[in-house]
């Protein structure tokens, strides 16, 4: 309902064109009549869209996360992040400018909230093999967020890593990441498909959608490494490193 809407931007101090854009949007949504199992998919093309992806993983109580060839951005090291963020220079934003540190800056407060929620959330992460591999290019880096990993398996029980090895043709979604957010409020869980470039695509409200996507997350677990196992190629690698 409008009023209803207009209650949840006045709560997230949505103001201005966001505002408008927004309301528009409700408007139109009212309008359509969706039918069939892609009716719950959103395609956000507003801006800050990645602080709303934030807000709703502070608001979940399990984060379901895959990732394949890098170490997710919530298991990331100062410094990892910072070689991602210049592999992006002169192509996802200017070379010379403050987005890469705020981009970090960002990725750490974000780092923060979940890691240090009180009730602790439930955090499981896939990550692929490739992803701890050193390129020879950057060893301090890489040794590094290792041994950032490994530290934060320590300090945090509730961070649930697994690897899972390359080319396996068994993998349901080889060719991009997959995160689920699942609410202990009773809320309907999020699913959230990762792209390169463009707009976010959020499914929620609707279980075939985010069925599907938690199912291919679980069968990616079952794939994947034991966490101790997991753990164990880690501190290899980390030695290797």
């Amino acid at each position: 309902e409008a009023h209803e809407l207009e209650a949840l931007l006045d709560l997230y101090h949505v103001s201005g064109s966001e505002r408008r854009t927004m309301l528009a949007m409700g408007i139109a949504a009212r309008k359509r009549q969706p039918r069939g199992p892609s009716a719950s998919a959103y395609t956000d093309t507003l801006p800050g869209s990645f602080q709303r992806l934030a807000d709703m993983e502070q608001d979940a109580s399990t984060i379901y996360l895959y990732q394949p060839g890098v170490i997710p951005g919530h298991l990331q090291s100062s410094r990892y992040m910072r070689a991602l963020m210049r592999a992006g220079e002169g192509i996802w934003w200017q070379e010379f400018g403050t987005e890469p540190d705020d981009r970090v800056a960002f990725r750490q407060a974000r780092q923060s909230r979940i890691l240090d929620a009180d009730p602790p959330k439930s955090l499981q992460f896939v990550l692929t093999h490739d992803a701890l591999i050193d390129d020879g290019l950057h060893t301090d880096v890489m040794r590094e967020q290792l041994d950032h990993l490994l530290a934060l398996t320590k300090k945090y029980p509730n961070i649930e890593v697994r690897v899972l090895r390359v080319g396996a043709l068994d993998n349901p979604a080889p060719n991009g990441g997959i995160t689920v957010l699942d609410f202990a409020n009773g809320a309907p869980p999020v699913g959230f498909a990762h792209v390169v470039y463009g707009p976010s695509t959020y499914f929620g409200n609707n279980e075939e959608d985010t069925g599907a996507l938690l199912r291919a997350f679980k069968r990616i677990q079952g794939l994947a490494l034991t966490p101790a196992q997991s753990l164990k190629l880690i501190r290899e690698k980390a030695k290797e490193t």
